[in-house]
């Protein structure tokens, strides 16, 4: 039997041009699908997924995203590499193109996740190289690199090689931040687990390095060890690790894969949320409340958080891992989205986000629709292709409300029941595309398709909305950014989507406005 090899080395450089790769991206840009979203930033074409190396330097903010840039239909996750665009206002984007991609024998099988971060003026990089050997075993190191004129990044040493002890080779994302003007990174590690205290052989944790003095041909991070959490047995790994914080208080963000499906809550195959409380790295534990979802919605992963000195911003990919099959563009040639940038704020334990001021200015203001009326039964209303809807409802006597986006013969429907506080999305009755993946509650983690999506939300007198509504990424921000739900949907027809609104009592009040949405721009 023929042993398994990974990428070989000789073939890379003819492999990945980077004049090729972009000169691919300028022909697909604009988009003339109707399934390529707008105001999202897109995959031109194959796959993209996480977000990785967000950073803020001199006015101008940098995003780079993993990346297949081998267009083809076939191994979707083949070929990681980083694609890079960077924009000053989240309206006019420089033109994505190939930025990192395997070179050598460290990262030849994968450029995997990382950070970016800035140093000397300069946009800096640190990720995670994939290698297989001949045997198909992985081996894993963390490098460093400099975003060049050119928008190439070029490769420094390797800082840190293989995983420690007791933990497996499923090491990767390391995330920067800062405490007490020191640096240190988190990563994404999957722990060989004590059976006694947990159902599973491996679990997910996160592990913390702090730096140590000069580098001088040496390794100078050290391992601190591991945050010790209450959740020791929550799903078989954690990635895309962020460490952010707010005052007094610390916040952890994670991406727990493999986590049973709880009643109105972990409905996702793979989760993204995070802990709020008091991390210390003295004792490396935290004390912390409930594990908290990011999104409430069936596509939401592997967000990356940064900070511009203001706000924290978050990017995250408009996607789910493994699930290639259920995507309806990957017969097109791409899949996935980023979504648009939010501002996360701390509020009562609980996260907020809202999308950043300045995708108000995609808004096309002279064809505004305005919204003002009372007692309202039923409202329909079509909307711009791709449109945001901002709606503030008052119950009145009405219990339970009901919204869709049709788009002939099919709908998402929106639903919220006030006497149990439930809000439901049902994408059920769209023709093309998975439903929505989630574990069975056994702990199995077997695929059950189901397009429901439900969770708890407080609503007393008023019910608000606000609705991004692109060709086929969709987030919705409820009660001021207390929940998001971000979720892909495939028109089977290149129409409008009809905004109706059904209730089973007269509202007292429907006010707001709509907007078409601007494309943002490439140059």
């Amino acid at each position: 039997m023929a042993k398994k090899t990974g990428e070989d080395v000789t073939t890379l450089k003819d492999k990945f041009n980077k004049a090729t790769v972009d000169a691919n991206v300028r022909k697909a840009i604009p988009f003339t699908h109707y399934w390529h979203n707008a105001f999202h930033v897109d995959a031109p074409f194959s796959l993209i997924s996480d977000p990785n190396g967000l950073c803020y330097c001199d006015g101008v903010y940098h995003i780079f995203c993993q990346w297949n840039p081998i267009p083809q239909n076939q191994q979707w996750h083949k070929n990681k590499s980083w694609m890079h665009t960077s924009t000053k206002d989240f309206v006019t984007y420089t033109m994505p193109e190939l930025s990192l991609w395997p070179t050598d024998l460290h990262d030849k099988d994968g450029c995997h996740s990382g950070c970016g971060f800035v140093e000397d003026g300069k946009v800096r990089v640190f990720y995670t190289c994939n290698a297989r050997d001949e045997n198909y075993i992985r081996t894993v190191a963390q490098r460093f690199g400099t975003l060049q004129e050119d928008g190439s990044v070029l490769k420094e040493e390797i800082q840190l090689f293989g995983n420690p002890e007791g933990y497996t080779a499923h090491f990767r994302d390391p995330n920067f931040f800062y405490r007490n003007g020191k640096r240190y990174f988190a990563m994404a590690a999957q722990r060989m687990s004590d059976m006694s205290k947990s159902s599973r052989p491996t679990n997910g944790a996160t592990l913390i390095y702090g730096e140590e003095g000069d580098y001088e041909g040496g390794n100078k991070w050290k391992l601190l060890g591991e945050v010790k959490t209450e959740y020791y047995d929550f799903g078989y790994m954690w990635e895309c690790p962020n460490i952010l914080q707010y005052g007094d208080y610390d916040v952890m963000i994670c991406c727990p894969q493999g986590v049973p499906h709880k009643e109105l809550e972990h409905e996702n195959h793979c989760l993204a949320g995070y802990f709020v409380g008091h991390l210390s790295l003295d004792s490396m534990e935290m004390m912390h409340g409930k594990f908290q979802e990011l999104d409430r919605g069936f596509d939401f992963y592997s967000p990356q958080i940064f900070s511009d000195g203001n706000r924290y911003i978050l990017v995250g990919w408009i996607g789910m891992p493994d699930l290639t099959d259920k995507i309806e563009s990957a017969k097109d040639g791409w899949l996935y989205s980023l979504t648009m940038p939010r501002v996360l704020t701390l509020h009562q334990g609980h996260i907020y986000s809202q999308p950043v001021e300045e995708i108000k200015n995609l808004r096309k203001l002279d064809t505004k629709i305005d919204i003002d009326k009372t007692n309202v039964g039923e409202f329909k209303e079509t909307l711009p292709k791709a449109s945001e809807v901002e709606l503030d409802v008052e119950f009145g006597e009405a219990k339970n409300i009901t919204l869709a986006l049709n788009y002939e013969g099919e709908k998402v429907t929106i639903n919220y029941d006030k006497k149990s506080q439930i809000m439901t999305i049902d994408r059920n009755g769209m023709k093309l595309g998975g439903k929505g993946i989630r574990p069975f509650n056994d702990g199995k983690n077997t695929d059950v398709d189901l397009g429901v999506r439900k969770f708890k939300l407080f609503a007393a007198q008023k019910l608000s909305f606000d609705m991004y509504i692109d060709h086929t990424a969709v987030e919705i921000f409820l009660q001021n950014g207390e929940e998001v739900a971000t979720f892909l949907l495939y028109p089977e027809k290149d129409v409008a989507p009809i905004l109706t609104i059904e209730t089973d009592k007269e509202i007292a009040a429907l006010k707001g406005c709509i907007w078409e949405m601007n494309p943002i721009k490439y140059e």
